[in-house]
This record gives structure tokens, C-alpha cells and sequence, in this order.
């Protein structure tokens, strides 16, 4: 588990996790049709216009994680309130999870140990930038990192929109697939090819939920040279809006968590 915990913070904290599968009853959305002639600012611009708006969200999320030599599976509670808080609760609390915008915490009864940290910490430990929005946005299928910050090439690529940026960086490159329908993402890609790591993110397919779109499966890989960990993630059971709390207290007598090697070196 502790080694779980790790990956999880590495791979841009999004969950902890995996296993049994709920009810299937989904309105999974197929793909529209691709406009060869629509420029990059139009399709960053139906990304935005397309955003998940909603108050609060509650769900069941079956999660299935590997590093390649072994596996792990829980089913695990997710609500979210928009902006300020996601929380996330194995059965009967063995591991809990709360991320707001200014920390991160999380606690693990199988081993009496937790975590309670900011992101500056975190940024040192992974060697590069990760707040509250980039994790939201993740699980929402929106843009992890700001498509207005910057001018972008487009191309259409097995009828999807493809985004590089017109300069990339030299420390980071990065490319974005975006289905022609909603303008939601399919794949994002953040590499750093000088220390051979890639961040994969890629979404297998949307649903419909009272009218609002969002992910409904979504395989997250983290690649450091040939070491490979990835997170499967599916929604069930979402509801929107509705009235929720998020209980969270680290147990006492708990030890805190040693994350001072990520890098997989």
C-alpha cells in the first residue's frame, strides 16, 4: 500500500484505488463528426464553452491499478464539490483521501500511517507543477494544464482534434486529442524526454448523467524510463448536486508517510 500511495502522489494524485464494478446502466456517448477547417483558438475556445458545471458530485469509482509486477483493487467513494474539495473513501474508511486547493491529506488504517501536506511540497518531490486544478480538471476531462496560456497548432487525427503547441518547451512537450462532439479531451500527453517520463491520460469514453458530460472510463499511465504504473478509473453511480459532507480526521497515534522517493530511477 505504501508503495500504492507513492504512485498515486507520482502520477498527478488523482486517486487511490480499484475493483468491483457497479451497475452499467450508461448513456455512453459515441463520437461526432471532425471540421478539418476549424482553427485552434475555436476548438480551445468549444473546450471551455463545454466545461462540467455542477455544485457537487457523488459517485461509486472502481479503479484498477498495476506497476507491472503486481496489481491492486478497491471500490471507492468519490464526492467532489467544484473548486474546493475531492474526497475519496475506501469501504469502511481503511483509506481516506481529501485534496483541497491548498493540501493534500490522506490516511491509511492497514499501516497506521498518513500524509498532510501542501503542494509546494509535493511540486519539490515530483519535480514539477501540480495544484488542486490540474487534479480536478484531470478527472473531469478537461485540460490539465491552461490552453489559453499559449498558441497551438491544430490537425484532425482519426476524426479528433489535435493540439501542439506552436513553441513547445524545452523541458516539457505536450500534445492534446479533443473528440469532435463535446470538445472533451481523449489524450493528454505531458512529456519530459531528457529524464524519459511521460504523463498518459487517456479517455476511453464519455456518459451522460442528468444532462452534463463526463468521463466514464479514463487509463492513466505514468512512464519513467521503463518502468510503467497505471491507474484505470470508471464512474458509477454519479449524482449531481446534491447536499453532501466530508468527513475527514487523520486517527491519532498514526505515523506520517515517507514520500521522499517518487522518481523511479
Amino acid at each position: 500500500m505504501k508503495k500504492f500511495l507513492k504512485t498515486f502522489v507520482y502520477i498527478a494524485m488523482v486517486v487511490i484505488i480499484l475493483a468491483s464494478s457497479a451497475c452499467k446502466s450508461k448513456n455512453v456517448l459515441v463520437g461526432g463528426e471532425v471540421k478539418s477547417d476549424l482553427r485552434s483558438s475555436r476548438i480551445i475556445e468549444n473546450h471551455y464553452d463545454n466545461s462540467l458545471e455542477f455544485e457537487t458530485m457523488s459517485g461509486r469509482v472502481k479503479i484498477d491499478y498495476s506497476d507491472g509486477e503486481s496489481a491492486q483493487g478497491v471500490t471507492v467513494s468519490l464526492r467532489m464539490k467544484k473548486d474546493e474539495v475531492i474526497w475519496l473513501s475506501a469501504p469502511l474508511s481503511v483509506v481516506k483521501i481529501m485534496i483541497t486547493p491548498d493540501r493534500v491529506q490522506f490516511y491509511n488504517k492497514l499501516d497506521n500511517t498518513y500524509f498532510d501536506g501542501n503542494y509546494s511540497y509535493l511540486e519539490e518531490l515530483l519535480g514539477t507543477k501540480l495544484d488542486f486544478q490540474m487534479v480536478q480538471n484531470l478527472l473531469l476531462g478537461q485540460a490539465v494544464l491552461d490552453l489559453r496560456d499559449q498558441k497551438y497548432y491544430a490537425a484532425t487525427v482519426s476524426d479528433q482534434y489535435q493540439l501542439k503547441p506552436v513553441r513547445q518547451s524545452t523541458l516539457y512537450k505536450t500534445l492534446f486529442l479533443l473528440e469532435p462532439s463535446n470538445f472533451k479531451m481523449t489524450l493528454q500527453q505531458i512529456s519530459q524526454p531528457s529524464k524519459q517520463r511521460l504523463l498518459s491520460i487517456m479517455y476511453k469514453n464519455y456518459q451522460k448523467v442528468s444532462g452534463k458530460i463526463l468521463p466514464n472510463e479514463i487509463e492513466i499511465k505514468a512512464t519513467e524510463k521503463k518502468k510503467v504504473n497505471q491507474i484505470d478509473i470508471e464512474y458509477n453511480s454519479v449524482v449531481f448536486d446534491r447536499q453532501l459532507n466530508f468527513p475527514f480526521s487523520i486517527p491519532s497515534g498514526f505515523k506520517p508517510v515517507e514520500l521522499h522517493s517518487l522518481h523511479y530511477e
